[in-house]
């Protein structure tokens, strides 16, 4: 089932740690999709008829990519079957489930925040971010058309995409977020501005227009839903893709995120002269994740907490790849490294991310304080990597309430009820109280200890893991060394250049980063220790696909009528973000892919 055209998962120049793990990943990348092949062909269906029906285009996965391109060839007075495997309740996929965020570069927030971006900006910080690498001039290579996907999404957010939204309706926090900071040279990994634009209304919002207009093609009859339709055989006739086969799962009433019934049914096949594949990642399937887990990284954790709801399960990759697909960069993925252990769970193993503000101190599972760029909100995959190295699967905040109070944010809709439900009193009073989600987590989480003082609290970290790795004294040295460096206006500590940094920005100053403390001052506290556990997320690697979006295989040729978008495809080309992302380039990568591929299609199905 491997592609043996496909060399993408090692960079042209040849690390040793990517030649010897390619050919185990690319193995892994199909694994899900062959099990499900042969379950299905083991598989005893009941006497239901095969279901028949034709269209001009079908969408699989009707996740936020899927829905625009749904959109986009309903627009075109395309007839279009939109099919998922799981119930109605679950219409926008991971969109519903995000904090919102999109990157603007020279938006209208950022201009009256006092913010300079330029495309030019943003593309510097694009590429040091990247890092393309793998045939970028070659047409054959893994980068070659991500490299132009990304040309093409930059120009897209620092352009149109703005007012394009706005037309839609959407609408943004006028206070712009600083993400991934990098922390290194100009050219290198990381937003040299703040660009993180809070849609107000969080993921729904930026789910609902683009909801509204499939929905108002279904009443004009130019969309049909599909739910619990789950694809496992993309039909190919002659070389091209002409339609999907697969399993009709029973009817489930799951809410929006929880697992529903595998329960089949029935069986289906149906026709259309293009196939579109917007079905998401692999971010549920922890086994696909460690089998793809790049040496670069360390090794795969042995434990994760999940970011995503257990249908995000990776299957469409391995079928997409048997119809003629080619996957690429299989090894690039974008995992988080402040999760924590929901204590209201909604999938399995669900995790919340902490969106620190720049100002708790980081350790290491042993209290070892990392480095540079081992900052919060400042290099990811680097922290990442760090904590892999550590030998553990997981690190520590050591914070303050002050500093709770002020910088933690929670990831997701439904850990933002101001943000989500657009109550602006809410939203006011975070001004002089910690939101509500982080009071709960503090007082119920698994990953809280809370103390007056740093031996009780070290006491309670060493409790809670079950191993004394806490050393009080060597702990108290490292933060009383850091303290010492808040009495000046100069300092030689990183972190501490990046508060003050921060502070010098009027939206950090205002919402995100509390006033230069010691972590030892009782007026600041009571101190607080946060376990951060590794949160699987996205996948950035996927199906190749040329800038219409359609499907290339082995040898760089489109698949005739296969079409990919969204995650699936690595947000684009098979990988737009090269090995990281600049944040808030996920939603807005679906969109614009999405819209993309729809057009195309649509242009390809007209009479």
């Amino acid at each position: 089932m491997v592609n043996s055209g496909d060399t993408s998962a090692a960079p042209p120049t040849g690390s040793s740690e990517e030649t010897a793990g390619i050919s185990r990943r690319r193995a892994l990348t199909v694994t899900g999709g062959v099990l499900a092949g042969a379950a299905l062909t083991g598989h005893a269906f009941p006497a239901f008829a095969a279901e028949s029906y034709h269209a001009d285009a079908i969408v699989v996965g009707h996740g936020l990519a899927g829905l625009v391109a749904t959109a986009e060839l309903a627009a075109a007075g395309r007839k279009v079957l939109l099919l998922d495997q799981e119930p109605e309740a679950s219409l926008g996929g991971q969109a519903f489930w995000s904090f919102g965020g999109l990157f603007f570069a020279d938006s209208h927030e950022q201009r009256l925040m006092g913010i300079k971006d330029s495309h030019e900006l943003a593309w510097q910080d694009w590429l040091g971010t990247a890092g393309f690498d793998r045939g970028v001039n070659d047409p054959a290579g893994p980068d070659h058309w991500a490299y132009k996907w990304a040309e093409a999404y930059v120009d897209f957010a620092s352009g149109e995409k703005r007012s394009w939204l706005g037309g839609l309706g959407m609408q943004w926090f006028p206070i712009v977020g600083w993400a991934e900071r990098g922390g290194g040279l100009a050219d290198g990994h990381g937003n040299s501005v703040p660009r993180f634009h809070v849609t107000w209304g969080t993921g729904p919002a930026v789910v609902e227009p683009f909801e509204k207009k499939v929905r108002a093609a279904v009443a004009d009859k130019k969309v049909t839903f599909k739910f619990r339709h789950r694809v496992d055989e993309l039909v190919t006739t002659g070389g091209a893709v002409t339609g999907v086969r697969g399993a009709i799962l029973e009817p489930s009433g799951a809410a929006r995120g929880t697992p529903s019934s595998r329960t089949v049914v029935g069986e289906f096949e149906l026709r259309a002269p293009v196939v579109l594949v917007t079905s998401g990642g692999i971010g549920a399937n922890h086994e696909l994740v460690r089998r793809n887990w790049p040496a670069r990284l360390g090794t795969p954790p042995t434990t994760m907490v999940t970011g995503v709801p257990a249908h995000v399960d990776g299957r469409m990759l391995a079928i997409t790849e048997r119809a003629g697909g080619r996957i690429v960069n299989p090894d690039r993925m974008w995992h988080y490294t402040e999760g924590l252990r929901n204590y209201a769970p909604i999938w399995p193993g669900h995790g919340i991310r902490i969106l620190p503000g720049p100002s708790s101190m980081w350790f290491d599972a042993k209290g070892r304080r990392f480095g540079s760029p081992d900052i919060p909100g400042y290099d990811t995959l680097h922290t990442l990597k760090s904590i892999r190295e550590s030998g553990y699967d997981y690190s520590w905040f050591v914070t303050t309430q002050k500093i709770l109070a002020k910088e933690f944010a929670l990831s997701g809709s439904e850990q933002n009820p101001d943000l989500t439900n657009k109550d602006v009193w809410k939203l006011l009073s975070r001004i002089w109280q910690s939101p509500e989600p982080i009071e709960k987590f503090k007082k119920n989480g698994a990953d809280f200890v809370v103390a007056t003082a740093l031996p009780d609290l070290v006491a309670g970290m060493n409790r809670l893991t079950g191993e004394s790795l806490i050393d009080l004294t060597d702990l108290k040295r490292q933060i009383e060394a850091r303290d010492r460096e808040i009495d000046n206006p100069y300092t030689k500590d990183v972190q501490v250049m990046g508060i003050r940094n921060a502070l010098a920005y009027a939206g950090d100053s205002i919402s995100r980063t509390a006033s230069a403390h010691r972590i030892l001052d009782p007026s600041a506290g009571p101190l607080i220790a946060v376990r951060l556990n590794i949160l699987t997320r996205k996948t950035l690697g996927g199906l190749q696909t040329d800038l219409s979006g359609r499907v290339l295989n082995a040898s760089g040729a489109p698949v005739p009528g296969l079409y990919a978008a969204g995650e699936v495809a690595g947000f684009g080309g098979g990988g737009v973000h090269g090995y990281r992302s600049l944040e808030g380039t996920f939603l807005g990568g679906c969109i614009f892919s999405g819209r993309e591929a729809g057009r195309a299609a649509a242009a390809a199905t007209a009479v």
